[in-house]
């Protein structure tokens, strides 16, 4: 093993939270250096839709204009239709500062752009770079069969839904919500140019996500619930893609024939879907984006919350390593203030989901009250603030008969 080389800030995992905050603290010129366990790009398991508030936070963490048209594509609504034939759609609004559709991203390009602006800031990234292990303030890695280790005075779990940082210190938790899998894979758009709606289907014990990316294509995004298990442990994931994409109901705007639909990549999966912790923060650690906890928002904004938990840890950090005794404390403070009500809002819709006819009840009122799903739109898009879906008013507008 060689000897320690140290850093102010090692940074476990490259995905979009790991990379915004390396950017962030490398231009107030801390030492960061990325541990990320791919060697490459992977296309794995993850969310592509998205408000415009993700466009917006990409902005802030400084991705240029060009990129962002090359990483998204622009997406009208996002389209929620039940299995008893309830339709509705939420266009996120306009809140004023962000006049922008919601957006679906290409992974394979966003991610990639997001650990090269951490490089351009200043960040050392380390490809191929596995922790095995963590102990005070030392991270082991494995890096082909060579074994090193990072000294840091802060360590970051950037590493999602399984976080090994998570696990590494004792703070994972048991799930709030059942046993989920989620499926995720990409087929080809027949009518690329031609703007189209995201697409949200209910199902039995499911639903499915359609999204347009750039570069022709559609992202699936299946999530199952614990009556699929048999038949995903005995026909495998081919065989239930197979069922979902058949009874996939065909709009009169949507091209894509479901039934034979052109896979463009792997199917890649993730069970369990959901991910808690005790807490997100310790001494000299922090945990950021999928890794601090969650919790399936049902239309997508994962890739909002992991950026903007970026920017508050860049701010937590940047006061420990000046000696600020509360810095990291004030991270977990954050993130409660931002994400409470949010969190609540997405159990609350998982409930719902959980039982059909009280899900189908409310979508049937959201289909009638277009001033209700606009609020819910720029709710769920995060472009107002989760406790206005919380409001006693808004939820007796929502549910009254």
């Amino acid at each position: 093993m060689s000897r320690a080389a140290t850093t102010d800030v090692a940074i476990v995992g490259g995905g979009p939270a790991g990379a915004a905050l390396a950017t962030l603290l490398a231009r107030r010129g801390r030492r960061v250096v990325v541990l990320e366990r791919a060697p490459a790009y992977r296309w794995r398991a993850s969310g592509v839709f998205s408000s415009p508030a993700s466009m917006a936070a990409l902005r802030r963490i400084g991705l240029d204009e060009t990129a962002l048209q090359r990483v998204s594509r622009p997406v009208p609504a996002m389209r929620v239709e039940t299995a008893a034939g309830t339709r509705f759609r939420l266009t996120y609004g306009d809140d004023g500062s962000l006049r922008a559709p919601p957006v679906g991203f290409d992974r394979s390009m966003l991610d990639p752009a997001l650990l090269a602006l951490a490089r351009d800031a200043g960040a050392e990234v380390r490809l191929g770079a596995a922790v095995t292990g963590l102990a005070g303030d030392r991270v082991t890695v494995r890096e082909g069969n060579d074994e090193s280790v990072v000294q840091a005075a802060v360590i970051v779990g950037a590493d999602g839904i399984r976080s090994t940082v998570a696990r590494e210190l004792g703070v994972v938790r048991r799930a709030r919500l059942g046993p989920r899998t989620g499926l995720t894979f990409h087929v080809e758009d027949p009518s690329p140019a031609v703007p189209r709606d995201a697409r949200m289907i209910i199902f039995r014990d499911g639903y499915v996500g359609l999204a347009p990316v750039p570069g022709g294509r559609v992202n699936v995004g299946i999530v199952i619930g614990r009556s699929w298990a048999d038949d995903l442990h005995a026909n495998g994931a081919d065989a239930v893609v197979e069922r979902v994409l058949a009874a996939i109901p065909q709009a009169s705007d949507d091209p894509v024939d479901w039934r034979a639909a052109v896979r463009c990549d792997s199917i890649e999966g993730a069970s369990p879907l959901g991910h808690r912790v005790a807490r997100r923060h310790g001494p000299n650690w922090l945990l950021v984006g999928d890794a601090a906890g969650f919790l399936d928002p049902f239309t997508g904004e994962g890739l909002h919350r992991a950026l903007v938990s970026a920017e508050l840890a860049a701010t937590a950090i940047d006061r420990h390593l000046d000696g600020h005794p509360a810095g990291l404390a004030r991270y977990e403070a954050a993130m409660r203030a931002r994400f409470r009500s949010k969190d609540a809002l997405s159990l609350l819709v998982q409930v719902f989901l959980a039982r059909p006819a009280l899900f189908e009840y409310a979508a049937r009122r959201l289909a009638a009250r277009p001033a209700v799903r606009e609020t819910m739109g720029r709710v769920m898009g995060d472009l107002v603030p989760a406790s206005r879906g919380l409001d006693p008013r808004f939820l007796a507008a929502l549910l009254a008969p």
